[in-house]
């Protein structure tokens, strides 16, 4: 049998050796000090396992199997301290303090996980468990009755006065269970009623946690049948606010059960949190070294031969290439990262061979842990609803933006949206983020406003085949320019990158995407290059992994390169009417560019090597939209060759030589004189 005598003094001497008791001496003489009589004096105390467990095994294993029982425990104890070190003049009985202990961490053993994709869920142990998922829901911050102190209705009775009936939450308890009328005295059987002055509220909110692997399920492809279910998690007091939408999340907690909407739901109350961090990859793998050592003479090459051979599941070496680049270029220029602000970099792209460049986005968003394929028919950004608990707060579903948060969020055909979907969607890539507007119906108070960061980027593309038949798409009368009626030009300006694929175009041959696609339906195996076969979907999932995580930053000639162009593109694209067509974002995407560039190269600084791809793609994007300049470029600027053997990619390097001396000269010519300011960006 335990002996509750050894056990509290096992607890007295952990919280003198811990520093806890110096601690709850300090909180102690604030609550002495405030000469206000409280009903409930609540005090958190620390507790680290595994020096509990080496202290005293018995004490250790109680307050993890049984943490009711502990915190009675160690309420016993302070009441001791309180009452021999007179620390608190207003305490007189021991329910009135209500210790919370706050575990740092749980034993690595598989009895004390809670996965949320196996069942059945333990809920009747009421012991702590640990679990890790990822935000999709919060509600807003509601109060809910920390403590209240109870008095006999008989005034005659002894317990018509004091602090004898003193009822505190405790982890798994509803609202009712701490506070109702049907309470009786125990000395006279008479009604108890509530001192309402004394009540003590504290902060509530639930938020809505989903199993990683879930997310499985939104990257378009399943391997298996499976079955995910959220998880409710309740946070009070100082662990309210402390989480956020999109995040992942370990939680130590306890399992209980709640009636929602007449039905029972298995809930967990939180007793610490903490955010849960990604592994950064030490390296690239032998196969990307190999390439990067047998590339280093260039600052071109190692990019284009990623570009060449990226997603050769999908379509043949030399297909799409310049697509494939920016793809590489913008899954490396994400970051699951709070304290960093990256530059995303948005895809647009015009084509009418849809299936293919759709496996192709599809294919670039399995590689980062957090892509996202948006469903059709839901939505892509937070939307309010009801709170199911009946807690009166409004729930703030996460939808597909934020759960990509920190990866990239495909959306799909961008002409299949109505207006203010795309109203929206362009004032998300404006300001990244989005406000949500809560009634204060909905959340039993004011009207609230909320500020949501949306740290993803957005991948979409435009069926130029399915959009001519509501649009009249033609070929403008400028050269290099055409006419993209079905999206609101100012959206097009908010994607970093305008790519137009067409099939039939001489970069893009037709004749290898149609071989391709018959050998793999006829042979999976048929398919066989060797080159690119050297380098798997894995390998580029790792590479990517390591470049996303490079700090980059720019070097001085870069910066005055972006500069140049960035002036220069502003005069010669300047007509009396309209003004200049480059807008104030284009240097934001420039840098963006270039950055990714440079990580995709393994780089730690943006040289201008990186500036002048970034350049090319732009200039292209621009030409796109509104006709050729005096910096002419090609529609395949980046790729002017086939890449089949070394001496392409030598006469590619030369070509981009070439076209560095041209962009100096037009830089030169249009961009000199003025110096560009950090306000102006």
């Amino acid at each position: 049998m335990l002996n509750p005598l050894e056990l509290k003094e096992a607890a007295l001497v952990y919280l003198d050796r811990s520093g806890g008791l110096q601690k709850f001496v300090d909180d102690c003489k604030r609550y002495n000090e405030s000469k206000q009589s409280y009903a409930v004096y609540r005090f958190n105390i620390l507790i680290n396992p595994s020096d509990v467990v080496e202290l005293d095994a018995v004490l250790g294993n109680h307050i993890l199997h049984k943490p009711l029982k502990a915190a009675q425990l160690f309420q016993s104890v302070c009441f001791v301290a309180v009452k021999t070190l007179s620390l608190i003049e207003q305490l007189k009985t021991e329910t009135q303090i209500n210790v919370v202990l706050k575990i740092t961490h749980l034993p690595s053993l598989p009895s004390y996980c809670f996965d949320l994709c196996e069942f059945p869920f333990d809920y009747i142990s009421e012991r702590f468990y640990k679990v890790e998922g990822i935000v999709i829901a919060m509600t807003t911050i509601t109060k809910y009755t920390q403590g209240a102190r109870f008095l006999c209705s008989d005034e005659t009775c002894p317990f018509s006065e004091g602090f004898q009936y003193i009822r505190v939450h405790v982890p798994g308890a509803t609202e009712s269970a701490t506070v109702r009328n049907d309470f009786f005295c125990k000395l006279c059987a008479s009604p108890l009623q509530e001192d309402r002055k004394f009540r003590v509220l504290g902060d509530k909110q639930i938020v809505e946690i989903i199993a990683a692997k879930a997310l499985s399920a939104l990257k378009g492809y399943s391997n298996q049948p499976s079955r995910f279910q959220s998880l409710s998690v309740f946070l009070r007091d100082e662990l309210s606010n402390k989480m956020k939408i999109g995040n992942k999340y370990g939680i130590i907690g306890i399992p209980i059960c709640v009636k929602a909407c007449s039905q029972a739901a298995i809930c967990i109350e939180a007793n610490s949190i903490h955010l849960c961090r990604t592994r950064d990859p030490s390296d690239i793998g032998d196969k990307f070294k190999n390439l990067l050592s047998m590339t280093s003479n260039s600052c071109w090459k190692f990019t284009a031969i990623l570009a060449n051979f990226f997603a050769s599941q999908i379509v043949p070496p030399g297909v799409y290439t310049t697509l494939k680049l920016c793809l590489l270029m913008s899954l490396v220029q994400t970051s699951d990262k709070d304290n960093e602000a990256p530059n995303y970099l948005d895809i647009l792209i015009m084509t009418s061979d849809q299936l293919l460049v759709d496996r192709l986005l599809n294919f670039g968003v399995c590689l980062v842990p957090r892509g996202i394929r948006h469903p059709a028919g839901s939505e892509i950004f937070p939307t309010v609803s009801k709170d199911k608990y009946g807690t009166g707060a409004a729930n703030i579903q996460a939808c597909s933006a934020l759960l990509a948060k920190g990866g990239v969020c495909f959306i799909g055909d961008l002409s299949s949206y109505k207006k203010d979907k795309l109203d929206l969607l362009q004032s998300v890539l404006e300001s990244r983020t989005i406000t949500m507007y809560i009634p204060g119906k909905k959340c039993g108070g004011v009207d609230q406003q909320i500020n949501i960061p949306i740290q993803t980027s957005f991948w979409s593309f435009i069926d130029l085949d399915s959009s001519s038949k509501r649009h009249v798409y033609k070929n403008s009368n400028l050269i290099g320019q055409m006419d993209f009626s079905m999206v609101p030009s100012n959206l097009m300006d908010s994607f970093g990158l305008l790519i137009h694929c067409n099939e039939s175009s001489p970069s893009h041959p037709v004749l290898p995407s149609v071989e391709h696609c018959l050998k793999k339906a006829i042979d999976l195996e048929s398919i066989s290059w060797t080159d690119s076969q050297q380098f798997t979907a894995q390998d580029f999932e790792k590479l990517i992994a390591f470049a996303r995580n490079l700090h980059v930053e720019l070097s001085l000639e870069a910066k005055n390169t972006i500069n140049g162009y960035y002036l220069a593109s502003r005069r010669t694209r300047t007509d009396s009417v309209h003004g200049s067509k480059l807008t104030a974002s284009a240097l934001k995407h420039l840098v963006a560019l270039s950055e990714a560039h440079a990580k995709l190269s393994l780089r730690k600084s943006v040289l201008k090597e990186d500036v002048l791809i970034a350049i090319l793609l732009f200039e292209t994007s621009l030409t796109l939209k509104y006709g050729t300049s005096v910096f002419c470029t090609a529609p395949n600027a980046a790729f002017p060759f086939e890449l089949n053997n070394a001496k392409c990619l030598q006469q590619r390097d030369v070509y981009l030589l070439q076209c560095h001396q041209q962009l100096q000269q037009f830089i030169a010519t249009y961009g000199s004189g003025v110096l560009v300011s950090s306000n102006e960006e």
